[in-house]
């Protein structure tokens, strides 16, 4: 696929995310550029903040692809970032927006970190605004794609708040998000992390070239995906277990729910969901470079195996019995994730042109839209709970 012409992958509806999901690698090195060039700007806004409080609840939000960002980078910054003075949490902008009351804390500073591809979904503003009355010290900082969007002019006008607006060829145009969901996890990554700038960039660049091998495996990658699989399972570990459930949306996406999917961790895929697994289903297990947690992910891989009821059951990492990446250094488990959402974006194209689906324009009823639709936003002081009391932040 990847190898046909621009008028041929037009013919099948498909020349616009192709185009985006190749571009990741150059993508990505050129975020990075661009990060060091922002760096002390980001860093002064986040000092700031520390100056007033010794420890700061830092929340990553965001709807659908835009929170499993959250997911993923939070265990990534778990162990990478400054949990001195940061507690990281990913929720929801749909949690937030829809029950502040349960995910929110009226006296813990917090830092809500907005993911974006547009900033045009309705719980983009919602979630800032939400936040900014019910906390008492609130900050805002935006990662979005959009320099126009409703999110960045939003964070233009509120205080207390850094609006960060990535290159704008992750403004992905395609239905799914692949270049700006990458990019965006990136840029987090690299804002809350300790590691030296060196040692970033080092890993920035592994990831790319590991990328990019992957794409030019493409036919490799397709033969774990026969025409007549009709699930798919996608499990992982630490940050690799946060990238699953994009992973499996993906192809949810792709291919209009005609291929059913599943997510979960190595480990507590035993733990019920393993039942989904028949003889049309394809089931790729991400494995961690931790050596102590590639235990899990190898164990997992040889069970399935074994049980002899998967279509296909594949290991995907570096050094691994399975789809092993391009040798090179080993890449750090945080930054893991990149070449494995390059694999998952080879996977979700393959099946949606098996199942004769168009990836640019796969949701044929129209019911399901790029930027989310149809979502009204009640006012919170009209809501059951803490504010129907009275009590009003600002």
């Amino acid at each position: 696929m990847f190898e046909l012409s621009e008028e041929e992958l037009k013919s099948k509806g498909a020349n616009i995310t192709v185009r985006e999901t190749l571009g990741q690698p150059m993508i990505w090195r050129k975020a990075f550029v661009e990060y060091l060039e922002n760096k002390s700007k980001i860093e002064d806004f986040l000092k700031v903040i520390l100056s007033k409080h010794s420890y700061v609840r830092v929340i990553f939000t965001g709807a659908g692809s835009s929170q499993y960002i959250g997911d993923t980078v939070v265990k990534s910054l778990n162990e990478l970032g400054d949990t001195k003075h940061y507690h990281f949490e990913s929720i929801g902008s749909t949690d937030i927006v829809s029950a502040p009351q349960s995910v929110l804390e009226e006296n813990i500073p917090t830092l809500l970190v907005s993911f974006a591809r547009s900033g045009n979904s309705p719980e983009s503003v919602a979630a800032v605004e939400i936040v900014e009355q019910y906390v008492r010290d609130s900050y805002q900082l935006s990662i979005t794609c959009a320099i126009d969007g409703d999110l960045s002019k939003k964070l233009d006008m509120v205080p207390n708040a850094y609006n960060y607006v990535l290159p704008s060829e992750t403004l992905d145009q395609g239905f799914a998000m692949t270049s700006s969901f990458s990019t965006m996890t990136l840029l987090a990554t690299l804002i809350f992390s300790l590691e030296l700038d060196e040692d970033k960039s080092r890993q920035v660049e592994i990831a790319a070239r590991l990328a990019e091998d992957i794409f030019s495996r493409e036919d490799e990658i397709s033969n774990y995906l026969p025409l007549d699989v009709k699930r798919v399972v996608y499990v992982g570990s630490g940050p690799l277990a946060g990238l699953t459930r994009e992973a499996q949306l993906k192809i949810l996406e792709l291919t209009a729910g005609q291929i059913s999917t599943i997510f979960d961790s190595s480990m507590g895929l035993r733990h019920g969901p393993k039942s989904f697994i028949n003889d049309k289903t394809s089931v790729f297990i991400f494995a961690s470079n931790n050596d102590y947690t590639r235990n899990y992910d190898v164990d997992l891989y040889k069970e399935v195996l074994g049980d002899e009821i998967a279509a296909k059951v594949v290991l995907i990492g570096q050094n691994v019995e399975g789809f092993n990446y391009l040798p090179s250094e080993n890449i750090h488990p945080a930054y893991q994730v990149f070449p494995a959402i390059a694999f998952a974006h080879v996977i979700a194209l393959t099946a949606s042109l098996n199942v004769g689906n168009t990836p640019d324009t796969p949701s044929v009823s129209g019911t399901v839209n790029r930027v989310v639709k149809g979502v009204k936003i009640h006012p919170l002081y009209r809501c059951v709970g803490r504010y129907s009391n009275g009590f009003s932040k600002k």
